[in-house]
């Protein structure tokens, strides 16, 4: 398809070829076969910016290896509310972590050579990808958590908390920055000419392109395209120098086209994006390169990519509770036993695994998504042969009761979501989740594994349960939780996030006077591994 659209492209006048991009933001996830890596709200909390560089690596193979160049990547959002449907694409509440979690991008697009200008773009050939900050700026600090909503702080607080990660984006030659569809203190970023023209681009002297959200423009009003006339020119004029319009583009063509002649839009504004698209595009080898190089279609879903995959889910598992006391712990579990429960909603599901923006933009249910390892195949993979594995998805008290279990793995959490579908002002376990740990967790010894974008409500369960362990979105590799589960890793994982006890609470992140966590910022209990 790529391939194709680029031919076309090649055949017209100037021979300028297209820029193609996909939303790549744990792995190459819109196609089957890639390995999926943890959301960042996992990643952050393995606080390890080489690792983090190193996905970046293996996501550019994955996304070249289908012909694509660039990656709208990172998400580099500081989400201050869990309510917040994109929660789990933040790598942490805390700016300092999202900052040093930009390392992702050398490994996207690979390392600045020495001495480059500050600000200027750098795509390292045919094996790296352009990447994409985003969202320009304070999308993870909206009212509530609402997404594409209004962010109310003022400059001192957007400038200490959303702004730094983009400084690091930027020195570290990030190729193109994506608008937010929220606003600042009530204006739109998208028509934001101060921050965008006058920050990003002139105090930051950022090289690169800005680019829209799809259909950010339509949203400058309320309701979307309701005046579609002055979203092109408030968003032109505002510094943005590509628009995704993935619908009526002979709309935005005329319209752009008769406001220049006009003079409403300058024509040195124009020459502007142009000369940064083709910056972009030159310093990637788009000219040299525009077609896939099909050598590369082998590091779809390679080996070393999944073991990676799997490295980063033992480093994002978070101990919260290991035993009803310090000197009984449950975990690390034996490996060999008469027989162990498997139960809960998540535990064999490998869709509830990965979340949102995964294959489908929303998610999907189930396993016949793509290529991977449930937590229940983990299992059964590392226990001993000898050991009976039981599978229940939701059991009844009088089942666990009867079957005499040595223990119980129980992987309970939320169902994928993106986006405003993930907004809630709840936040909690949906049934049967909260059924299963009360049929298993009264009954038999049992560690509760949480599969979840962002901290959930887990106060009410956290007496009854032996261990429990905060899982996030681990993507295709569940091995990897059982790695730990079973003592071959130990438990290493740090909160990036404060892990409230009633959604009153919210917003409450590290540092605030009132801050009374149910675990907090930087939290996490040990356990040694034989590794």
């Amino acid at each position: 398809m790529v391939n194709e659209i680029q031919k076309a492209s090649l055949s017209t006048r100037l021979g300028i070829p297209m820029i193609y991009g996909i939303d790549a933001v744990h792995g190459h996830n819109n196609v089957y076969n890639a390995t999926i890596f943890p959301h960042n709200v996992g990643l952050g909390v393995t606080r390890d910016p080489k690792l983090i560089k190193k996905i970046g690596e293996a996501t550019a193979l994955e996304v070249r290896a289908t012909g694509i160049p660039y990656a709208f990547a990172p998400c580099i959002a500081v989400c201050r509310d869990p309510r917040w449907g994109r929660c789990y694409e933040s790598y942490s509440e805390d700016h300092s972590i999202v900052q040093a979690m930009t390392e992702i991008i050398p490994g996207l697009q690979g390392d600045l050579p020495a001495n480059s200008r500050k600000g200027v773009p750098f795509v390292g050939g045919k094996t790296k990808v352009a990447a994409c900050a985003k969202h320009y700026v304070g999308d993870g600090g909206t009212t509530k958590g609402i997404n594409e909503n209004n962010t109310v702080i003022s400059s001192n607080g957007l400038f200490s908390i959303h702004m730094p990660a983009y400084y690091n984006s930027i020195i570290k030659g990030v190729s193109t920055v994506m608008v937010s569809y929220s606003s600042w203190n009530g204006k739109k970023m998208h028509a934001n000419r101060e921050l965008v023209t006058g920050f990003l681009k002139k105090q930051l002297r950022f090289r690169g392109f800005v680019i829209s959200d799809w259909q950010g423009i339509d949203r400058i009003t309320s309701p979307p395209h309701s005046n579609y006339s002055y979203s092109v020119e408030a968003s032109v004029n505002a510094g943005v120098d590509m628009i995704m319009v993935p619908y009526n583009f002979t709309e935005f063509i005329d319209i752009l086209t008769s406001q220049v002649k006009s003079n409403i839009v300058p024509i040195s504004r124009i020459d502007d994006a142009v000369r940064r698209i083709l910056r972009v595009k030159f310093i990637m080898g788009l000219f040299e390169n525009p077609l896939a190089d099909f050598s590369l279609t082998n590091q779809l879903g390679s080996k070393e990519h999944r073991e990676l995959a799997r490295e980063a889910v033992r480093k994002s598992l978070v101990l919260l509770k290991n035993g009803k006391s310090a000197s009984q712990p449950l975990l690390p579990l034996p490996k060999k036993a008469t027989k162990i429960l498997v139960a809960g909603t998540h535990a064999d599901n490998l869709g509830n695994q990965c979340g949102g923006w995964t294959i489908a933009w929303q998610g999907l249910n189930g396993n016949d998504l793509t290529v991977g390892t449930t937590i229940l195949n983990a299992v059964k993979n590392t226990v001993d042969p000898t050991t009976q594995v039981v599978y229940s998805e939701t059991p009844e008290a009088d089942f666990v009761k009867s079957n005499k279990f040595d223990y119980a793995i129980v992987v309970v959490g939320e169902p994928p979501y993106a986006e405003t579908a993930g907004d809630s002002l709840n936040l909690t376990i949906a049934e049967p989740g909260p059924s299963t740990m009360k049929n298993v967790c009264g009954v038999v010894k049992c560690v509760v594994v949480v599969v979840s974008g962002r901290p959930v409500v887990i106060e009410p369960y956290v007496a009854t349960v032996d261990a429990l362990v905060a899982a996030w979105l681990p993507g295709t590799e569940g091995q990897g939780v059982a790695d730990v589960l079973f003592g071959d890793y130990g438990f290493t994982g740090k909160l990036a996030r404060t892990w409230f006890k009633t959604v009153d609470q919210l917003p409450m992140n590290v540092g605030d006077k009132h801050y009374d966590p149910l675990f907090p910022f930087g939290f996490g209990l040990t356990t040694k591994g034989k590794y």
